[in-house]
């Protein structure tokens, strides 16, 4: 089947965050803040989802659900959602896991909230690599927890891991949890097997429950193969992985996530604790199936428009921002890009960028956490035509 990446969808009257909550997201301060361009004017490259339609294999799974006619309490009773979850993992990444590890949530960043609660008590403090996603702060922050950040070094415009400062970090008698993303969110890393053998073996000399928050594995550029800590810690107990179908197939809105919990105790707590007594959405049940299920074509055709996209990107900037910090990163449809040089007065790169450029982007310290001074997030998964006009409107607002 052909898949049309090109089409350019009309969001609005949707309840889009993407299109109509932007402003209190990324503006808290000054969420009426008046600009130069009408709301249905800005390019928006920010928050994580796409701007492509949702797989028709996918959207035909949820009508044949809704003309079931009834759309009760619901939880994952059927046989063959979890043939295609373990098939899915077992063909695309060697994962298998047993059937009672398998625990469901309405996303990875609420499971993050439980898990942040559950296992590291008042004093206690929770690693994280940054630059990183804004939220793993915000996890700490609402169990009244620390955040010990081990900042990652670019070089040649990759991003690694600084051992000697993890190690460090570890050795802390307060850490209590690492949270790895894995691919690396924003900056597209994918972690070597070596890599994470090397943080595998810092974790577990020191006792720390790993939280791998792997949401953008199946985000890879084409021929590239996403390694799970899993399989590098086949026994660690205090291993936990989430998983989800949302990011990969554009699905966020669905709420609904796999979380693997090894840990007895814990999977019996984390379970315990939810607020929704098990219920899952049913849309979003016969969604994630179909998307495990069916969606393989998609998904690969997907992979190889946005490799294009970042193609494209890396062109674009060399010719027409040639001193903004770019490499095509591994994974994730997000280009982290350096503006330090080309802007370095600029306190709040969003708000230029809005206000110049009419385009909407995240960035800096205020929306992710530590090591982001200069740098922005820019969504590439939106038509060529769009991205096009969004890099030409940055240029422009640049030279000028």
């Amino acid at each position: 089947m052909k898949y049309n990446f090109d089409e350019i969808i009309d969001r609005t009257n949707t309840n889009s965050m993407n299109v109509d909550g932007w402003r209190h997201y990324i503006f808290k301060d000054d969420p009426h803040r008046e600009f130069p361009f009408a709301d249905n004017e800005f390019i928006r490259m920010w928050v994580a989802d796409m701007e492509f339609a949702v797989a028709p294999e996918i959207r035909e799974a949820i009508k044949e659900r809704v003309d079931r006619q009834i759309l009760g309490y619901s939880a994952v009773t059927d046989p063959e959602y979890y043939e295609a979850v373990f098939e899915w993992c077992k063909t695309r990444y060697d994962l298998t896991f047993p059937k009672r590890h398998l625990v469901f949530s309405q996303g990875v960043v609420p499971a993050l909230y439980q898990l942040v609660e559950d296992l590291v008590g008042a004093g206690e403090k929770v690693i994280t690599f940054t630059p990183a996603y804004g939220y793993f702060l915000h996890a700490c922050e609402y169990s009244g927890t620390g955040l010990l950040e081990s900042p990652l070094a670019s070089r040649s415009g990759r991003y690694e891991i600084d051992f000697d400062d993890l190690e460090k970090k570890a050795a802390d008698p307060s850490a209590r949890m690492l949270i790895l993303c894995n691919p690396h969110n924003p900056t597209g890393t994918v972690w070597s097997r070596e890599e994470l053998e090397r943080v595998a073996g810092i974790a577990a000399r020191n006792g720390l429950w790993i939280i791998s928050d792997e949401i953008h594995c199946d985000l890879l550029r084409t021929g590239l193969r996403h390694t799970p800590m899993a399989n590098i810690m086949p026994d660690y107990d205090r291993l936990i992985t989430c998983m989800s179908a949302s990011k990969s197939f554009n699905l966020a809105g669905m709420m609904h996530s796999h979380i693997i919990i090894r840990n007895e105790e814990e999977r019996a707590r984390f379970r315990s604790r939810d607020k929704t007594g098990g219920a899952l959405n049913p849309l979003s049940i016969a969604a994630h199936k179909a998307a495990y299920s069916r969606g393989a074509q998609w998904l690969d055709a997907l992979r190889s428009y946005l490799d294009d996209n970042f193609r494209f990107t890396g062109e674009f900037l060399a010719e027409n921002i040639p001193d903004a910090g770019f490499s095509v990163p591994d994974a994730t449809y997000f280009a982290w890009v350096d503006f330090s040089k080309v802007l370095p007065d600029e306190k709040s790169l969003p708000l230029f960028f809005a206000e110049r450029a009419g385009v909407l982007l995240e960035g800096g310290n205020e929306l992710f956490v530590g090591n982001a001074e200069g740098c922005v997030r820019l969504n590439l998964a939106m038509p060529r035509a769009m991205l096009k006009t969004g890099l030409e409107r940055m240029a422009g607002s640049v030279a000028h």
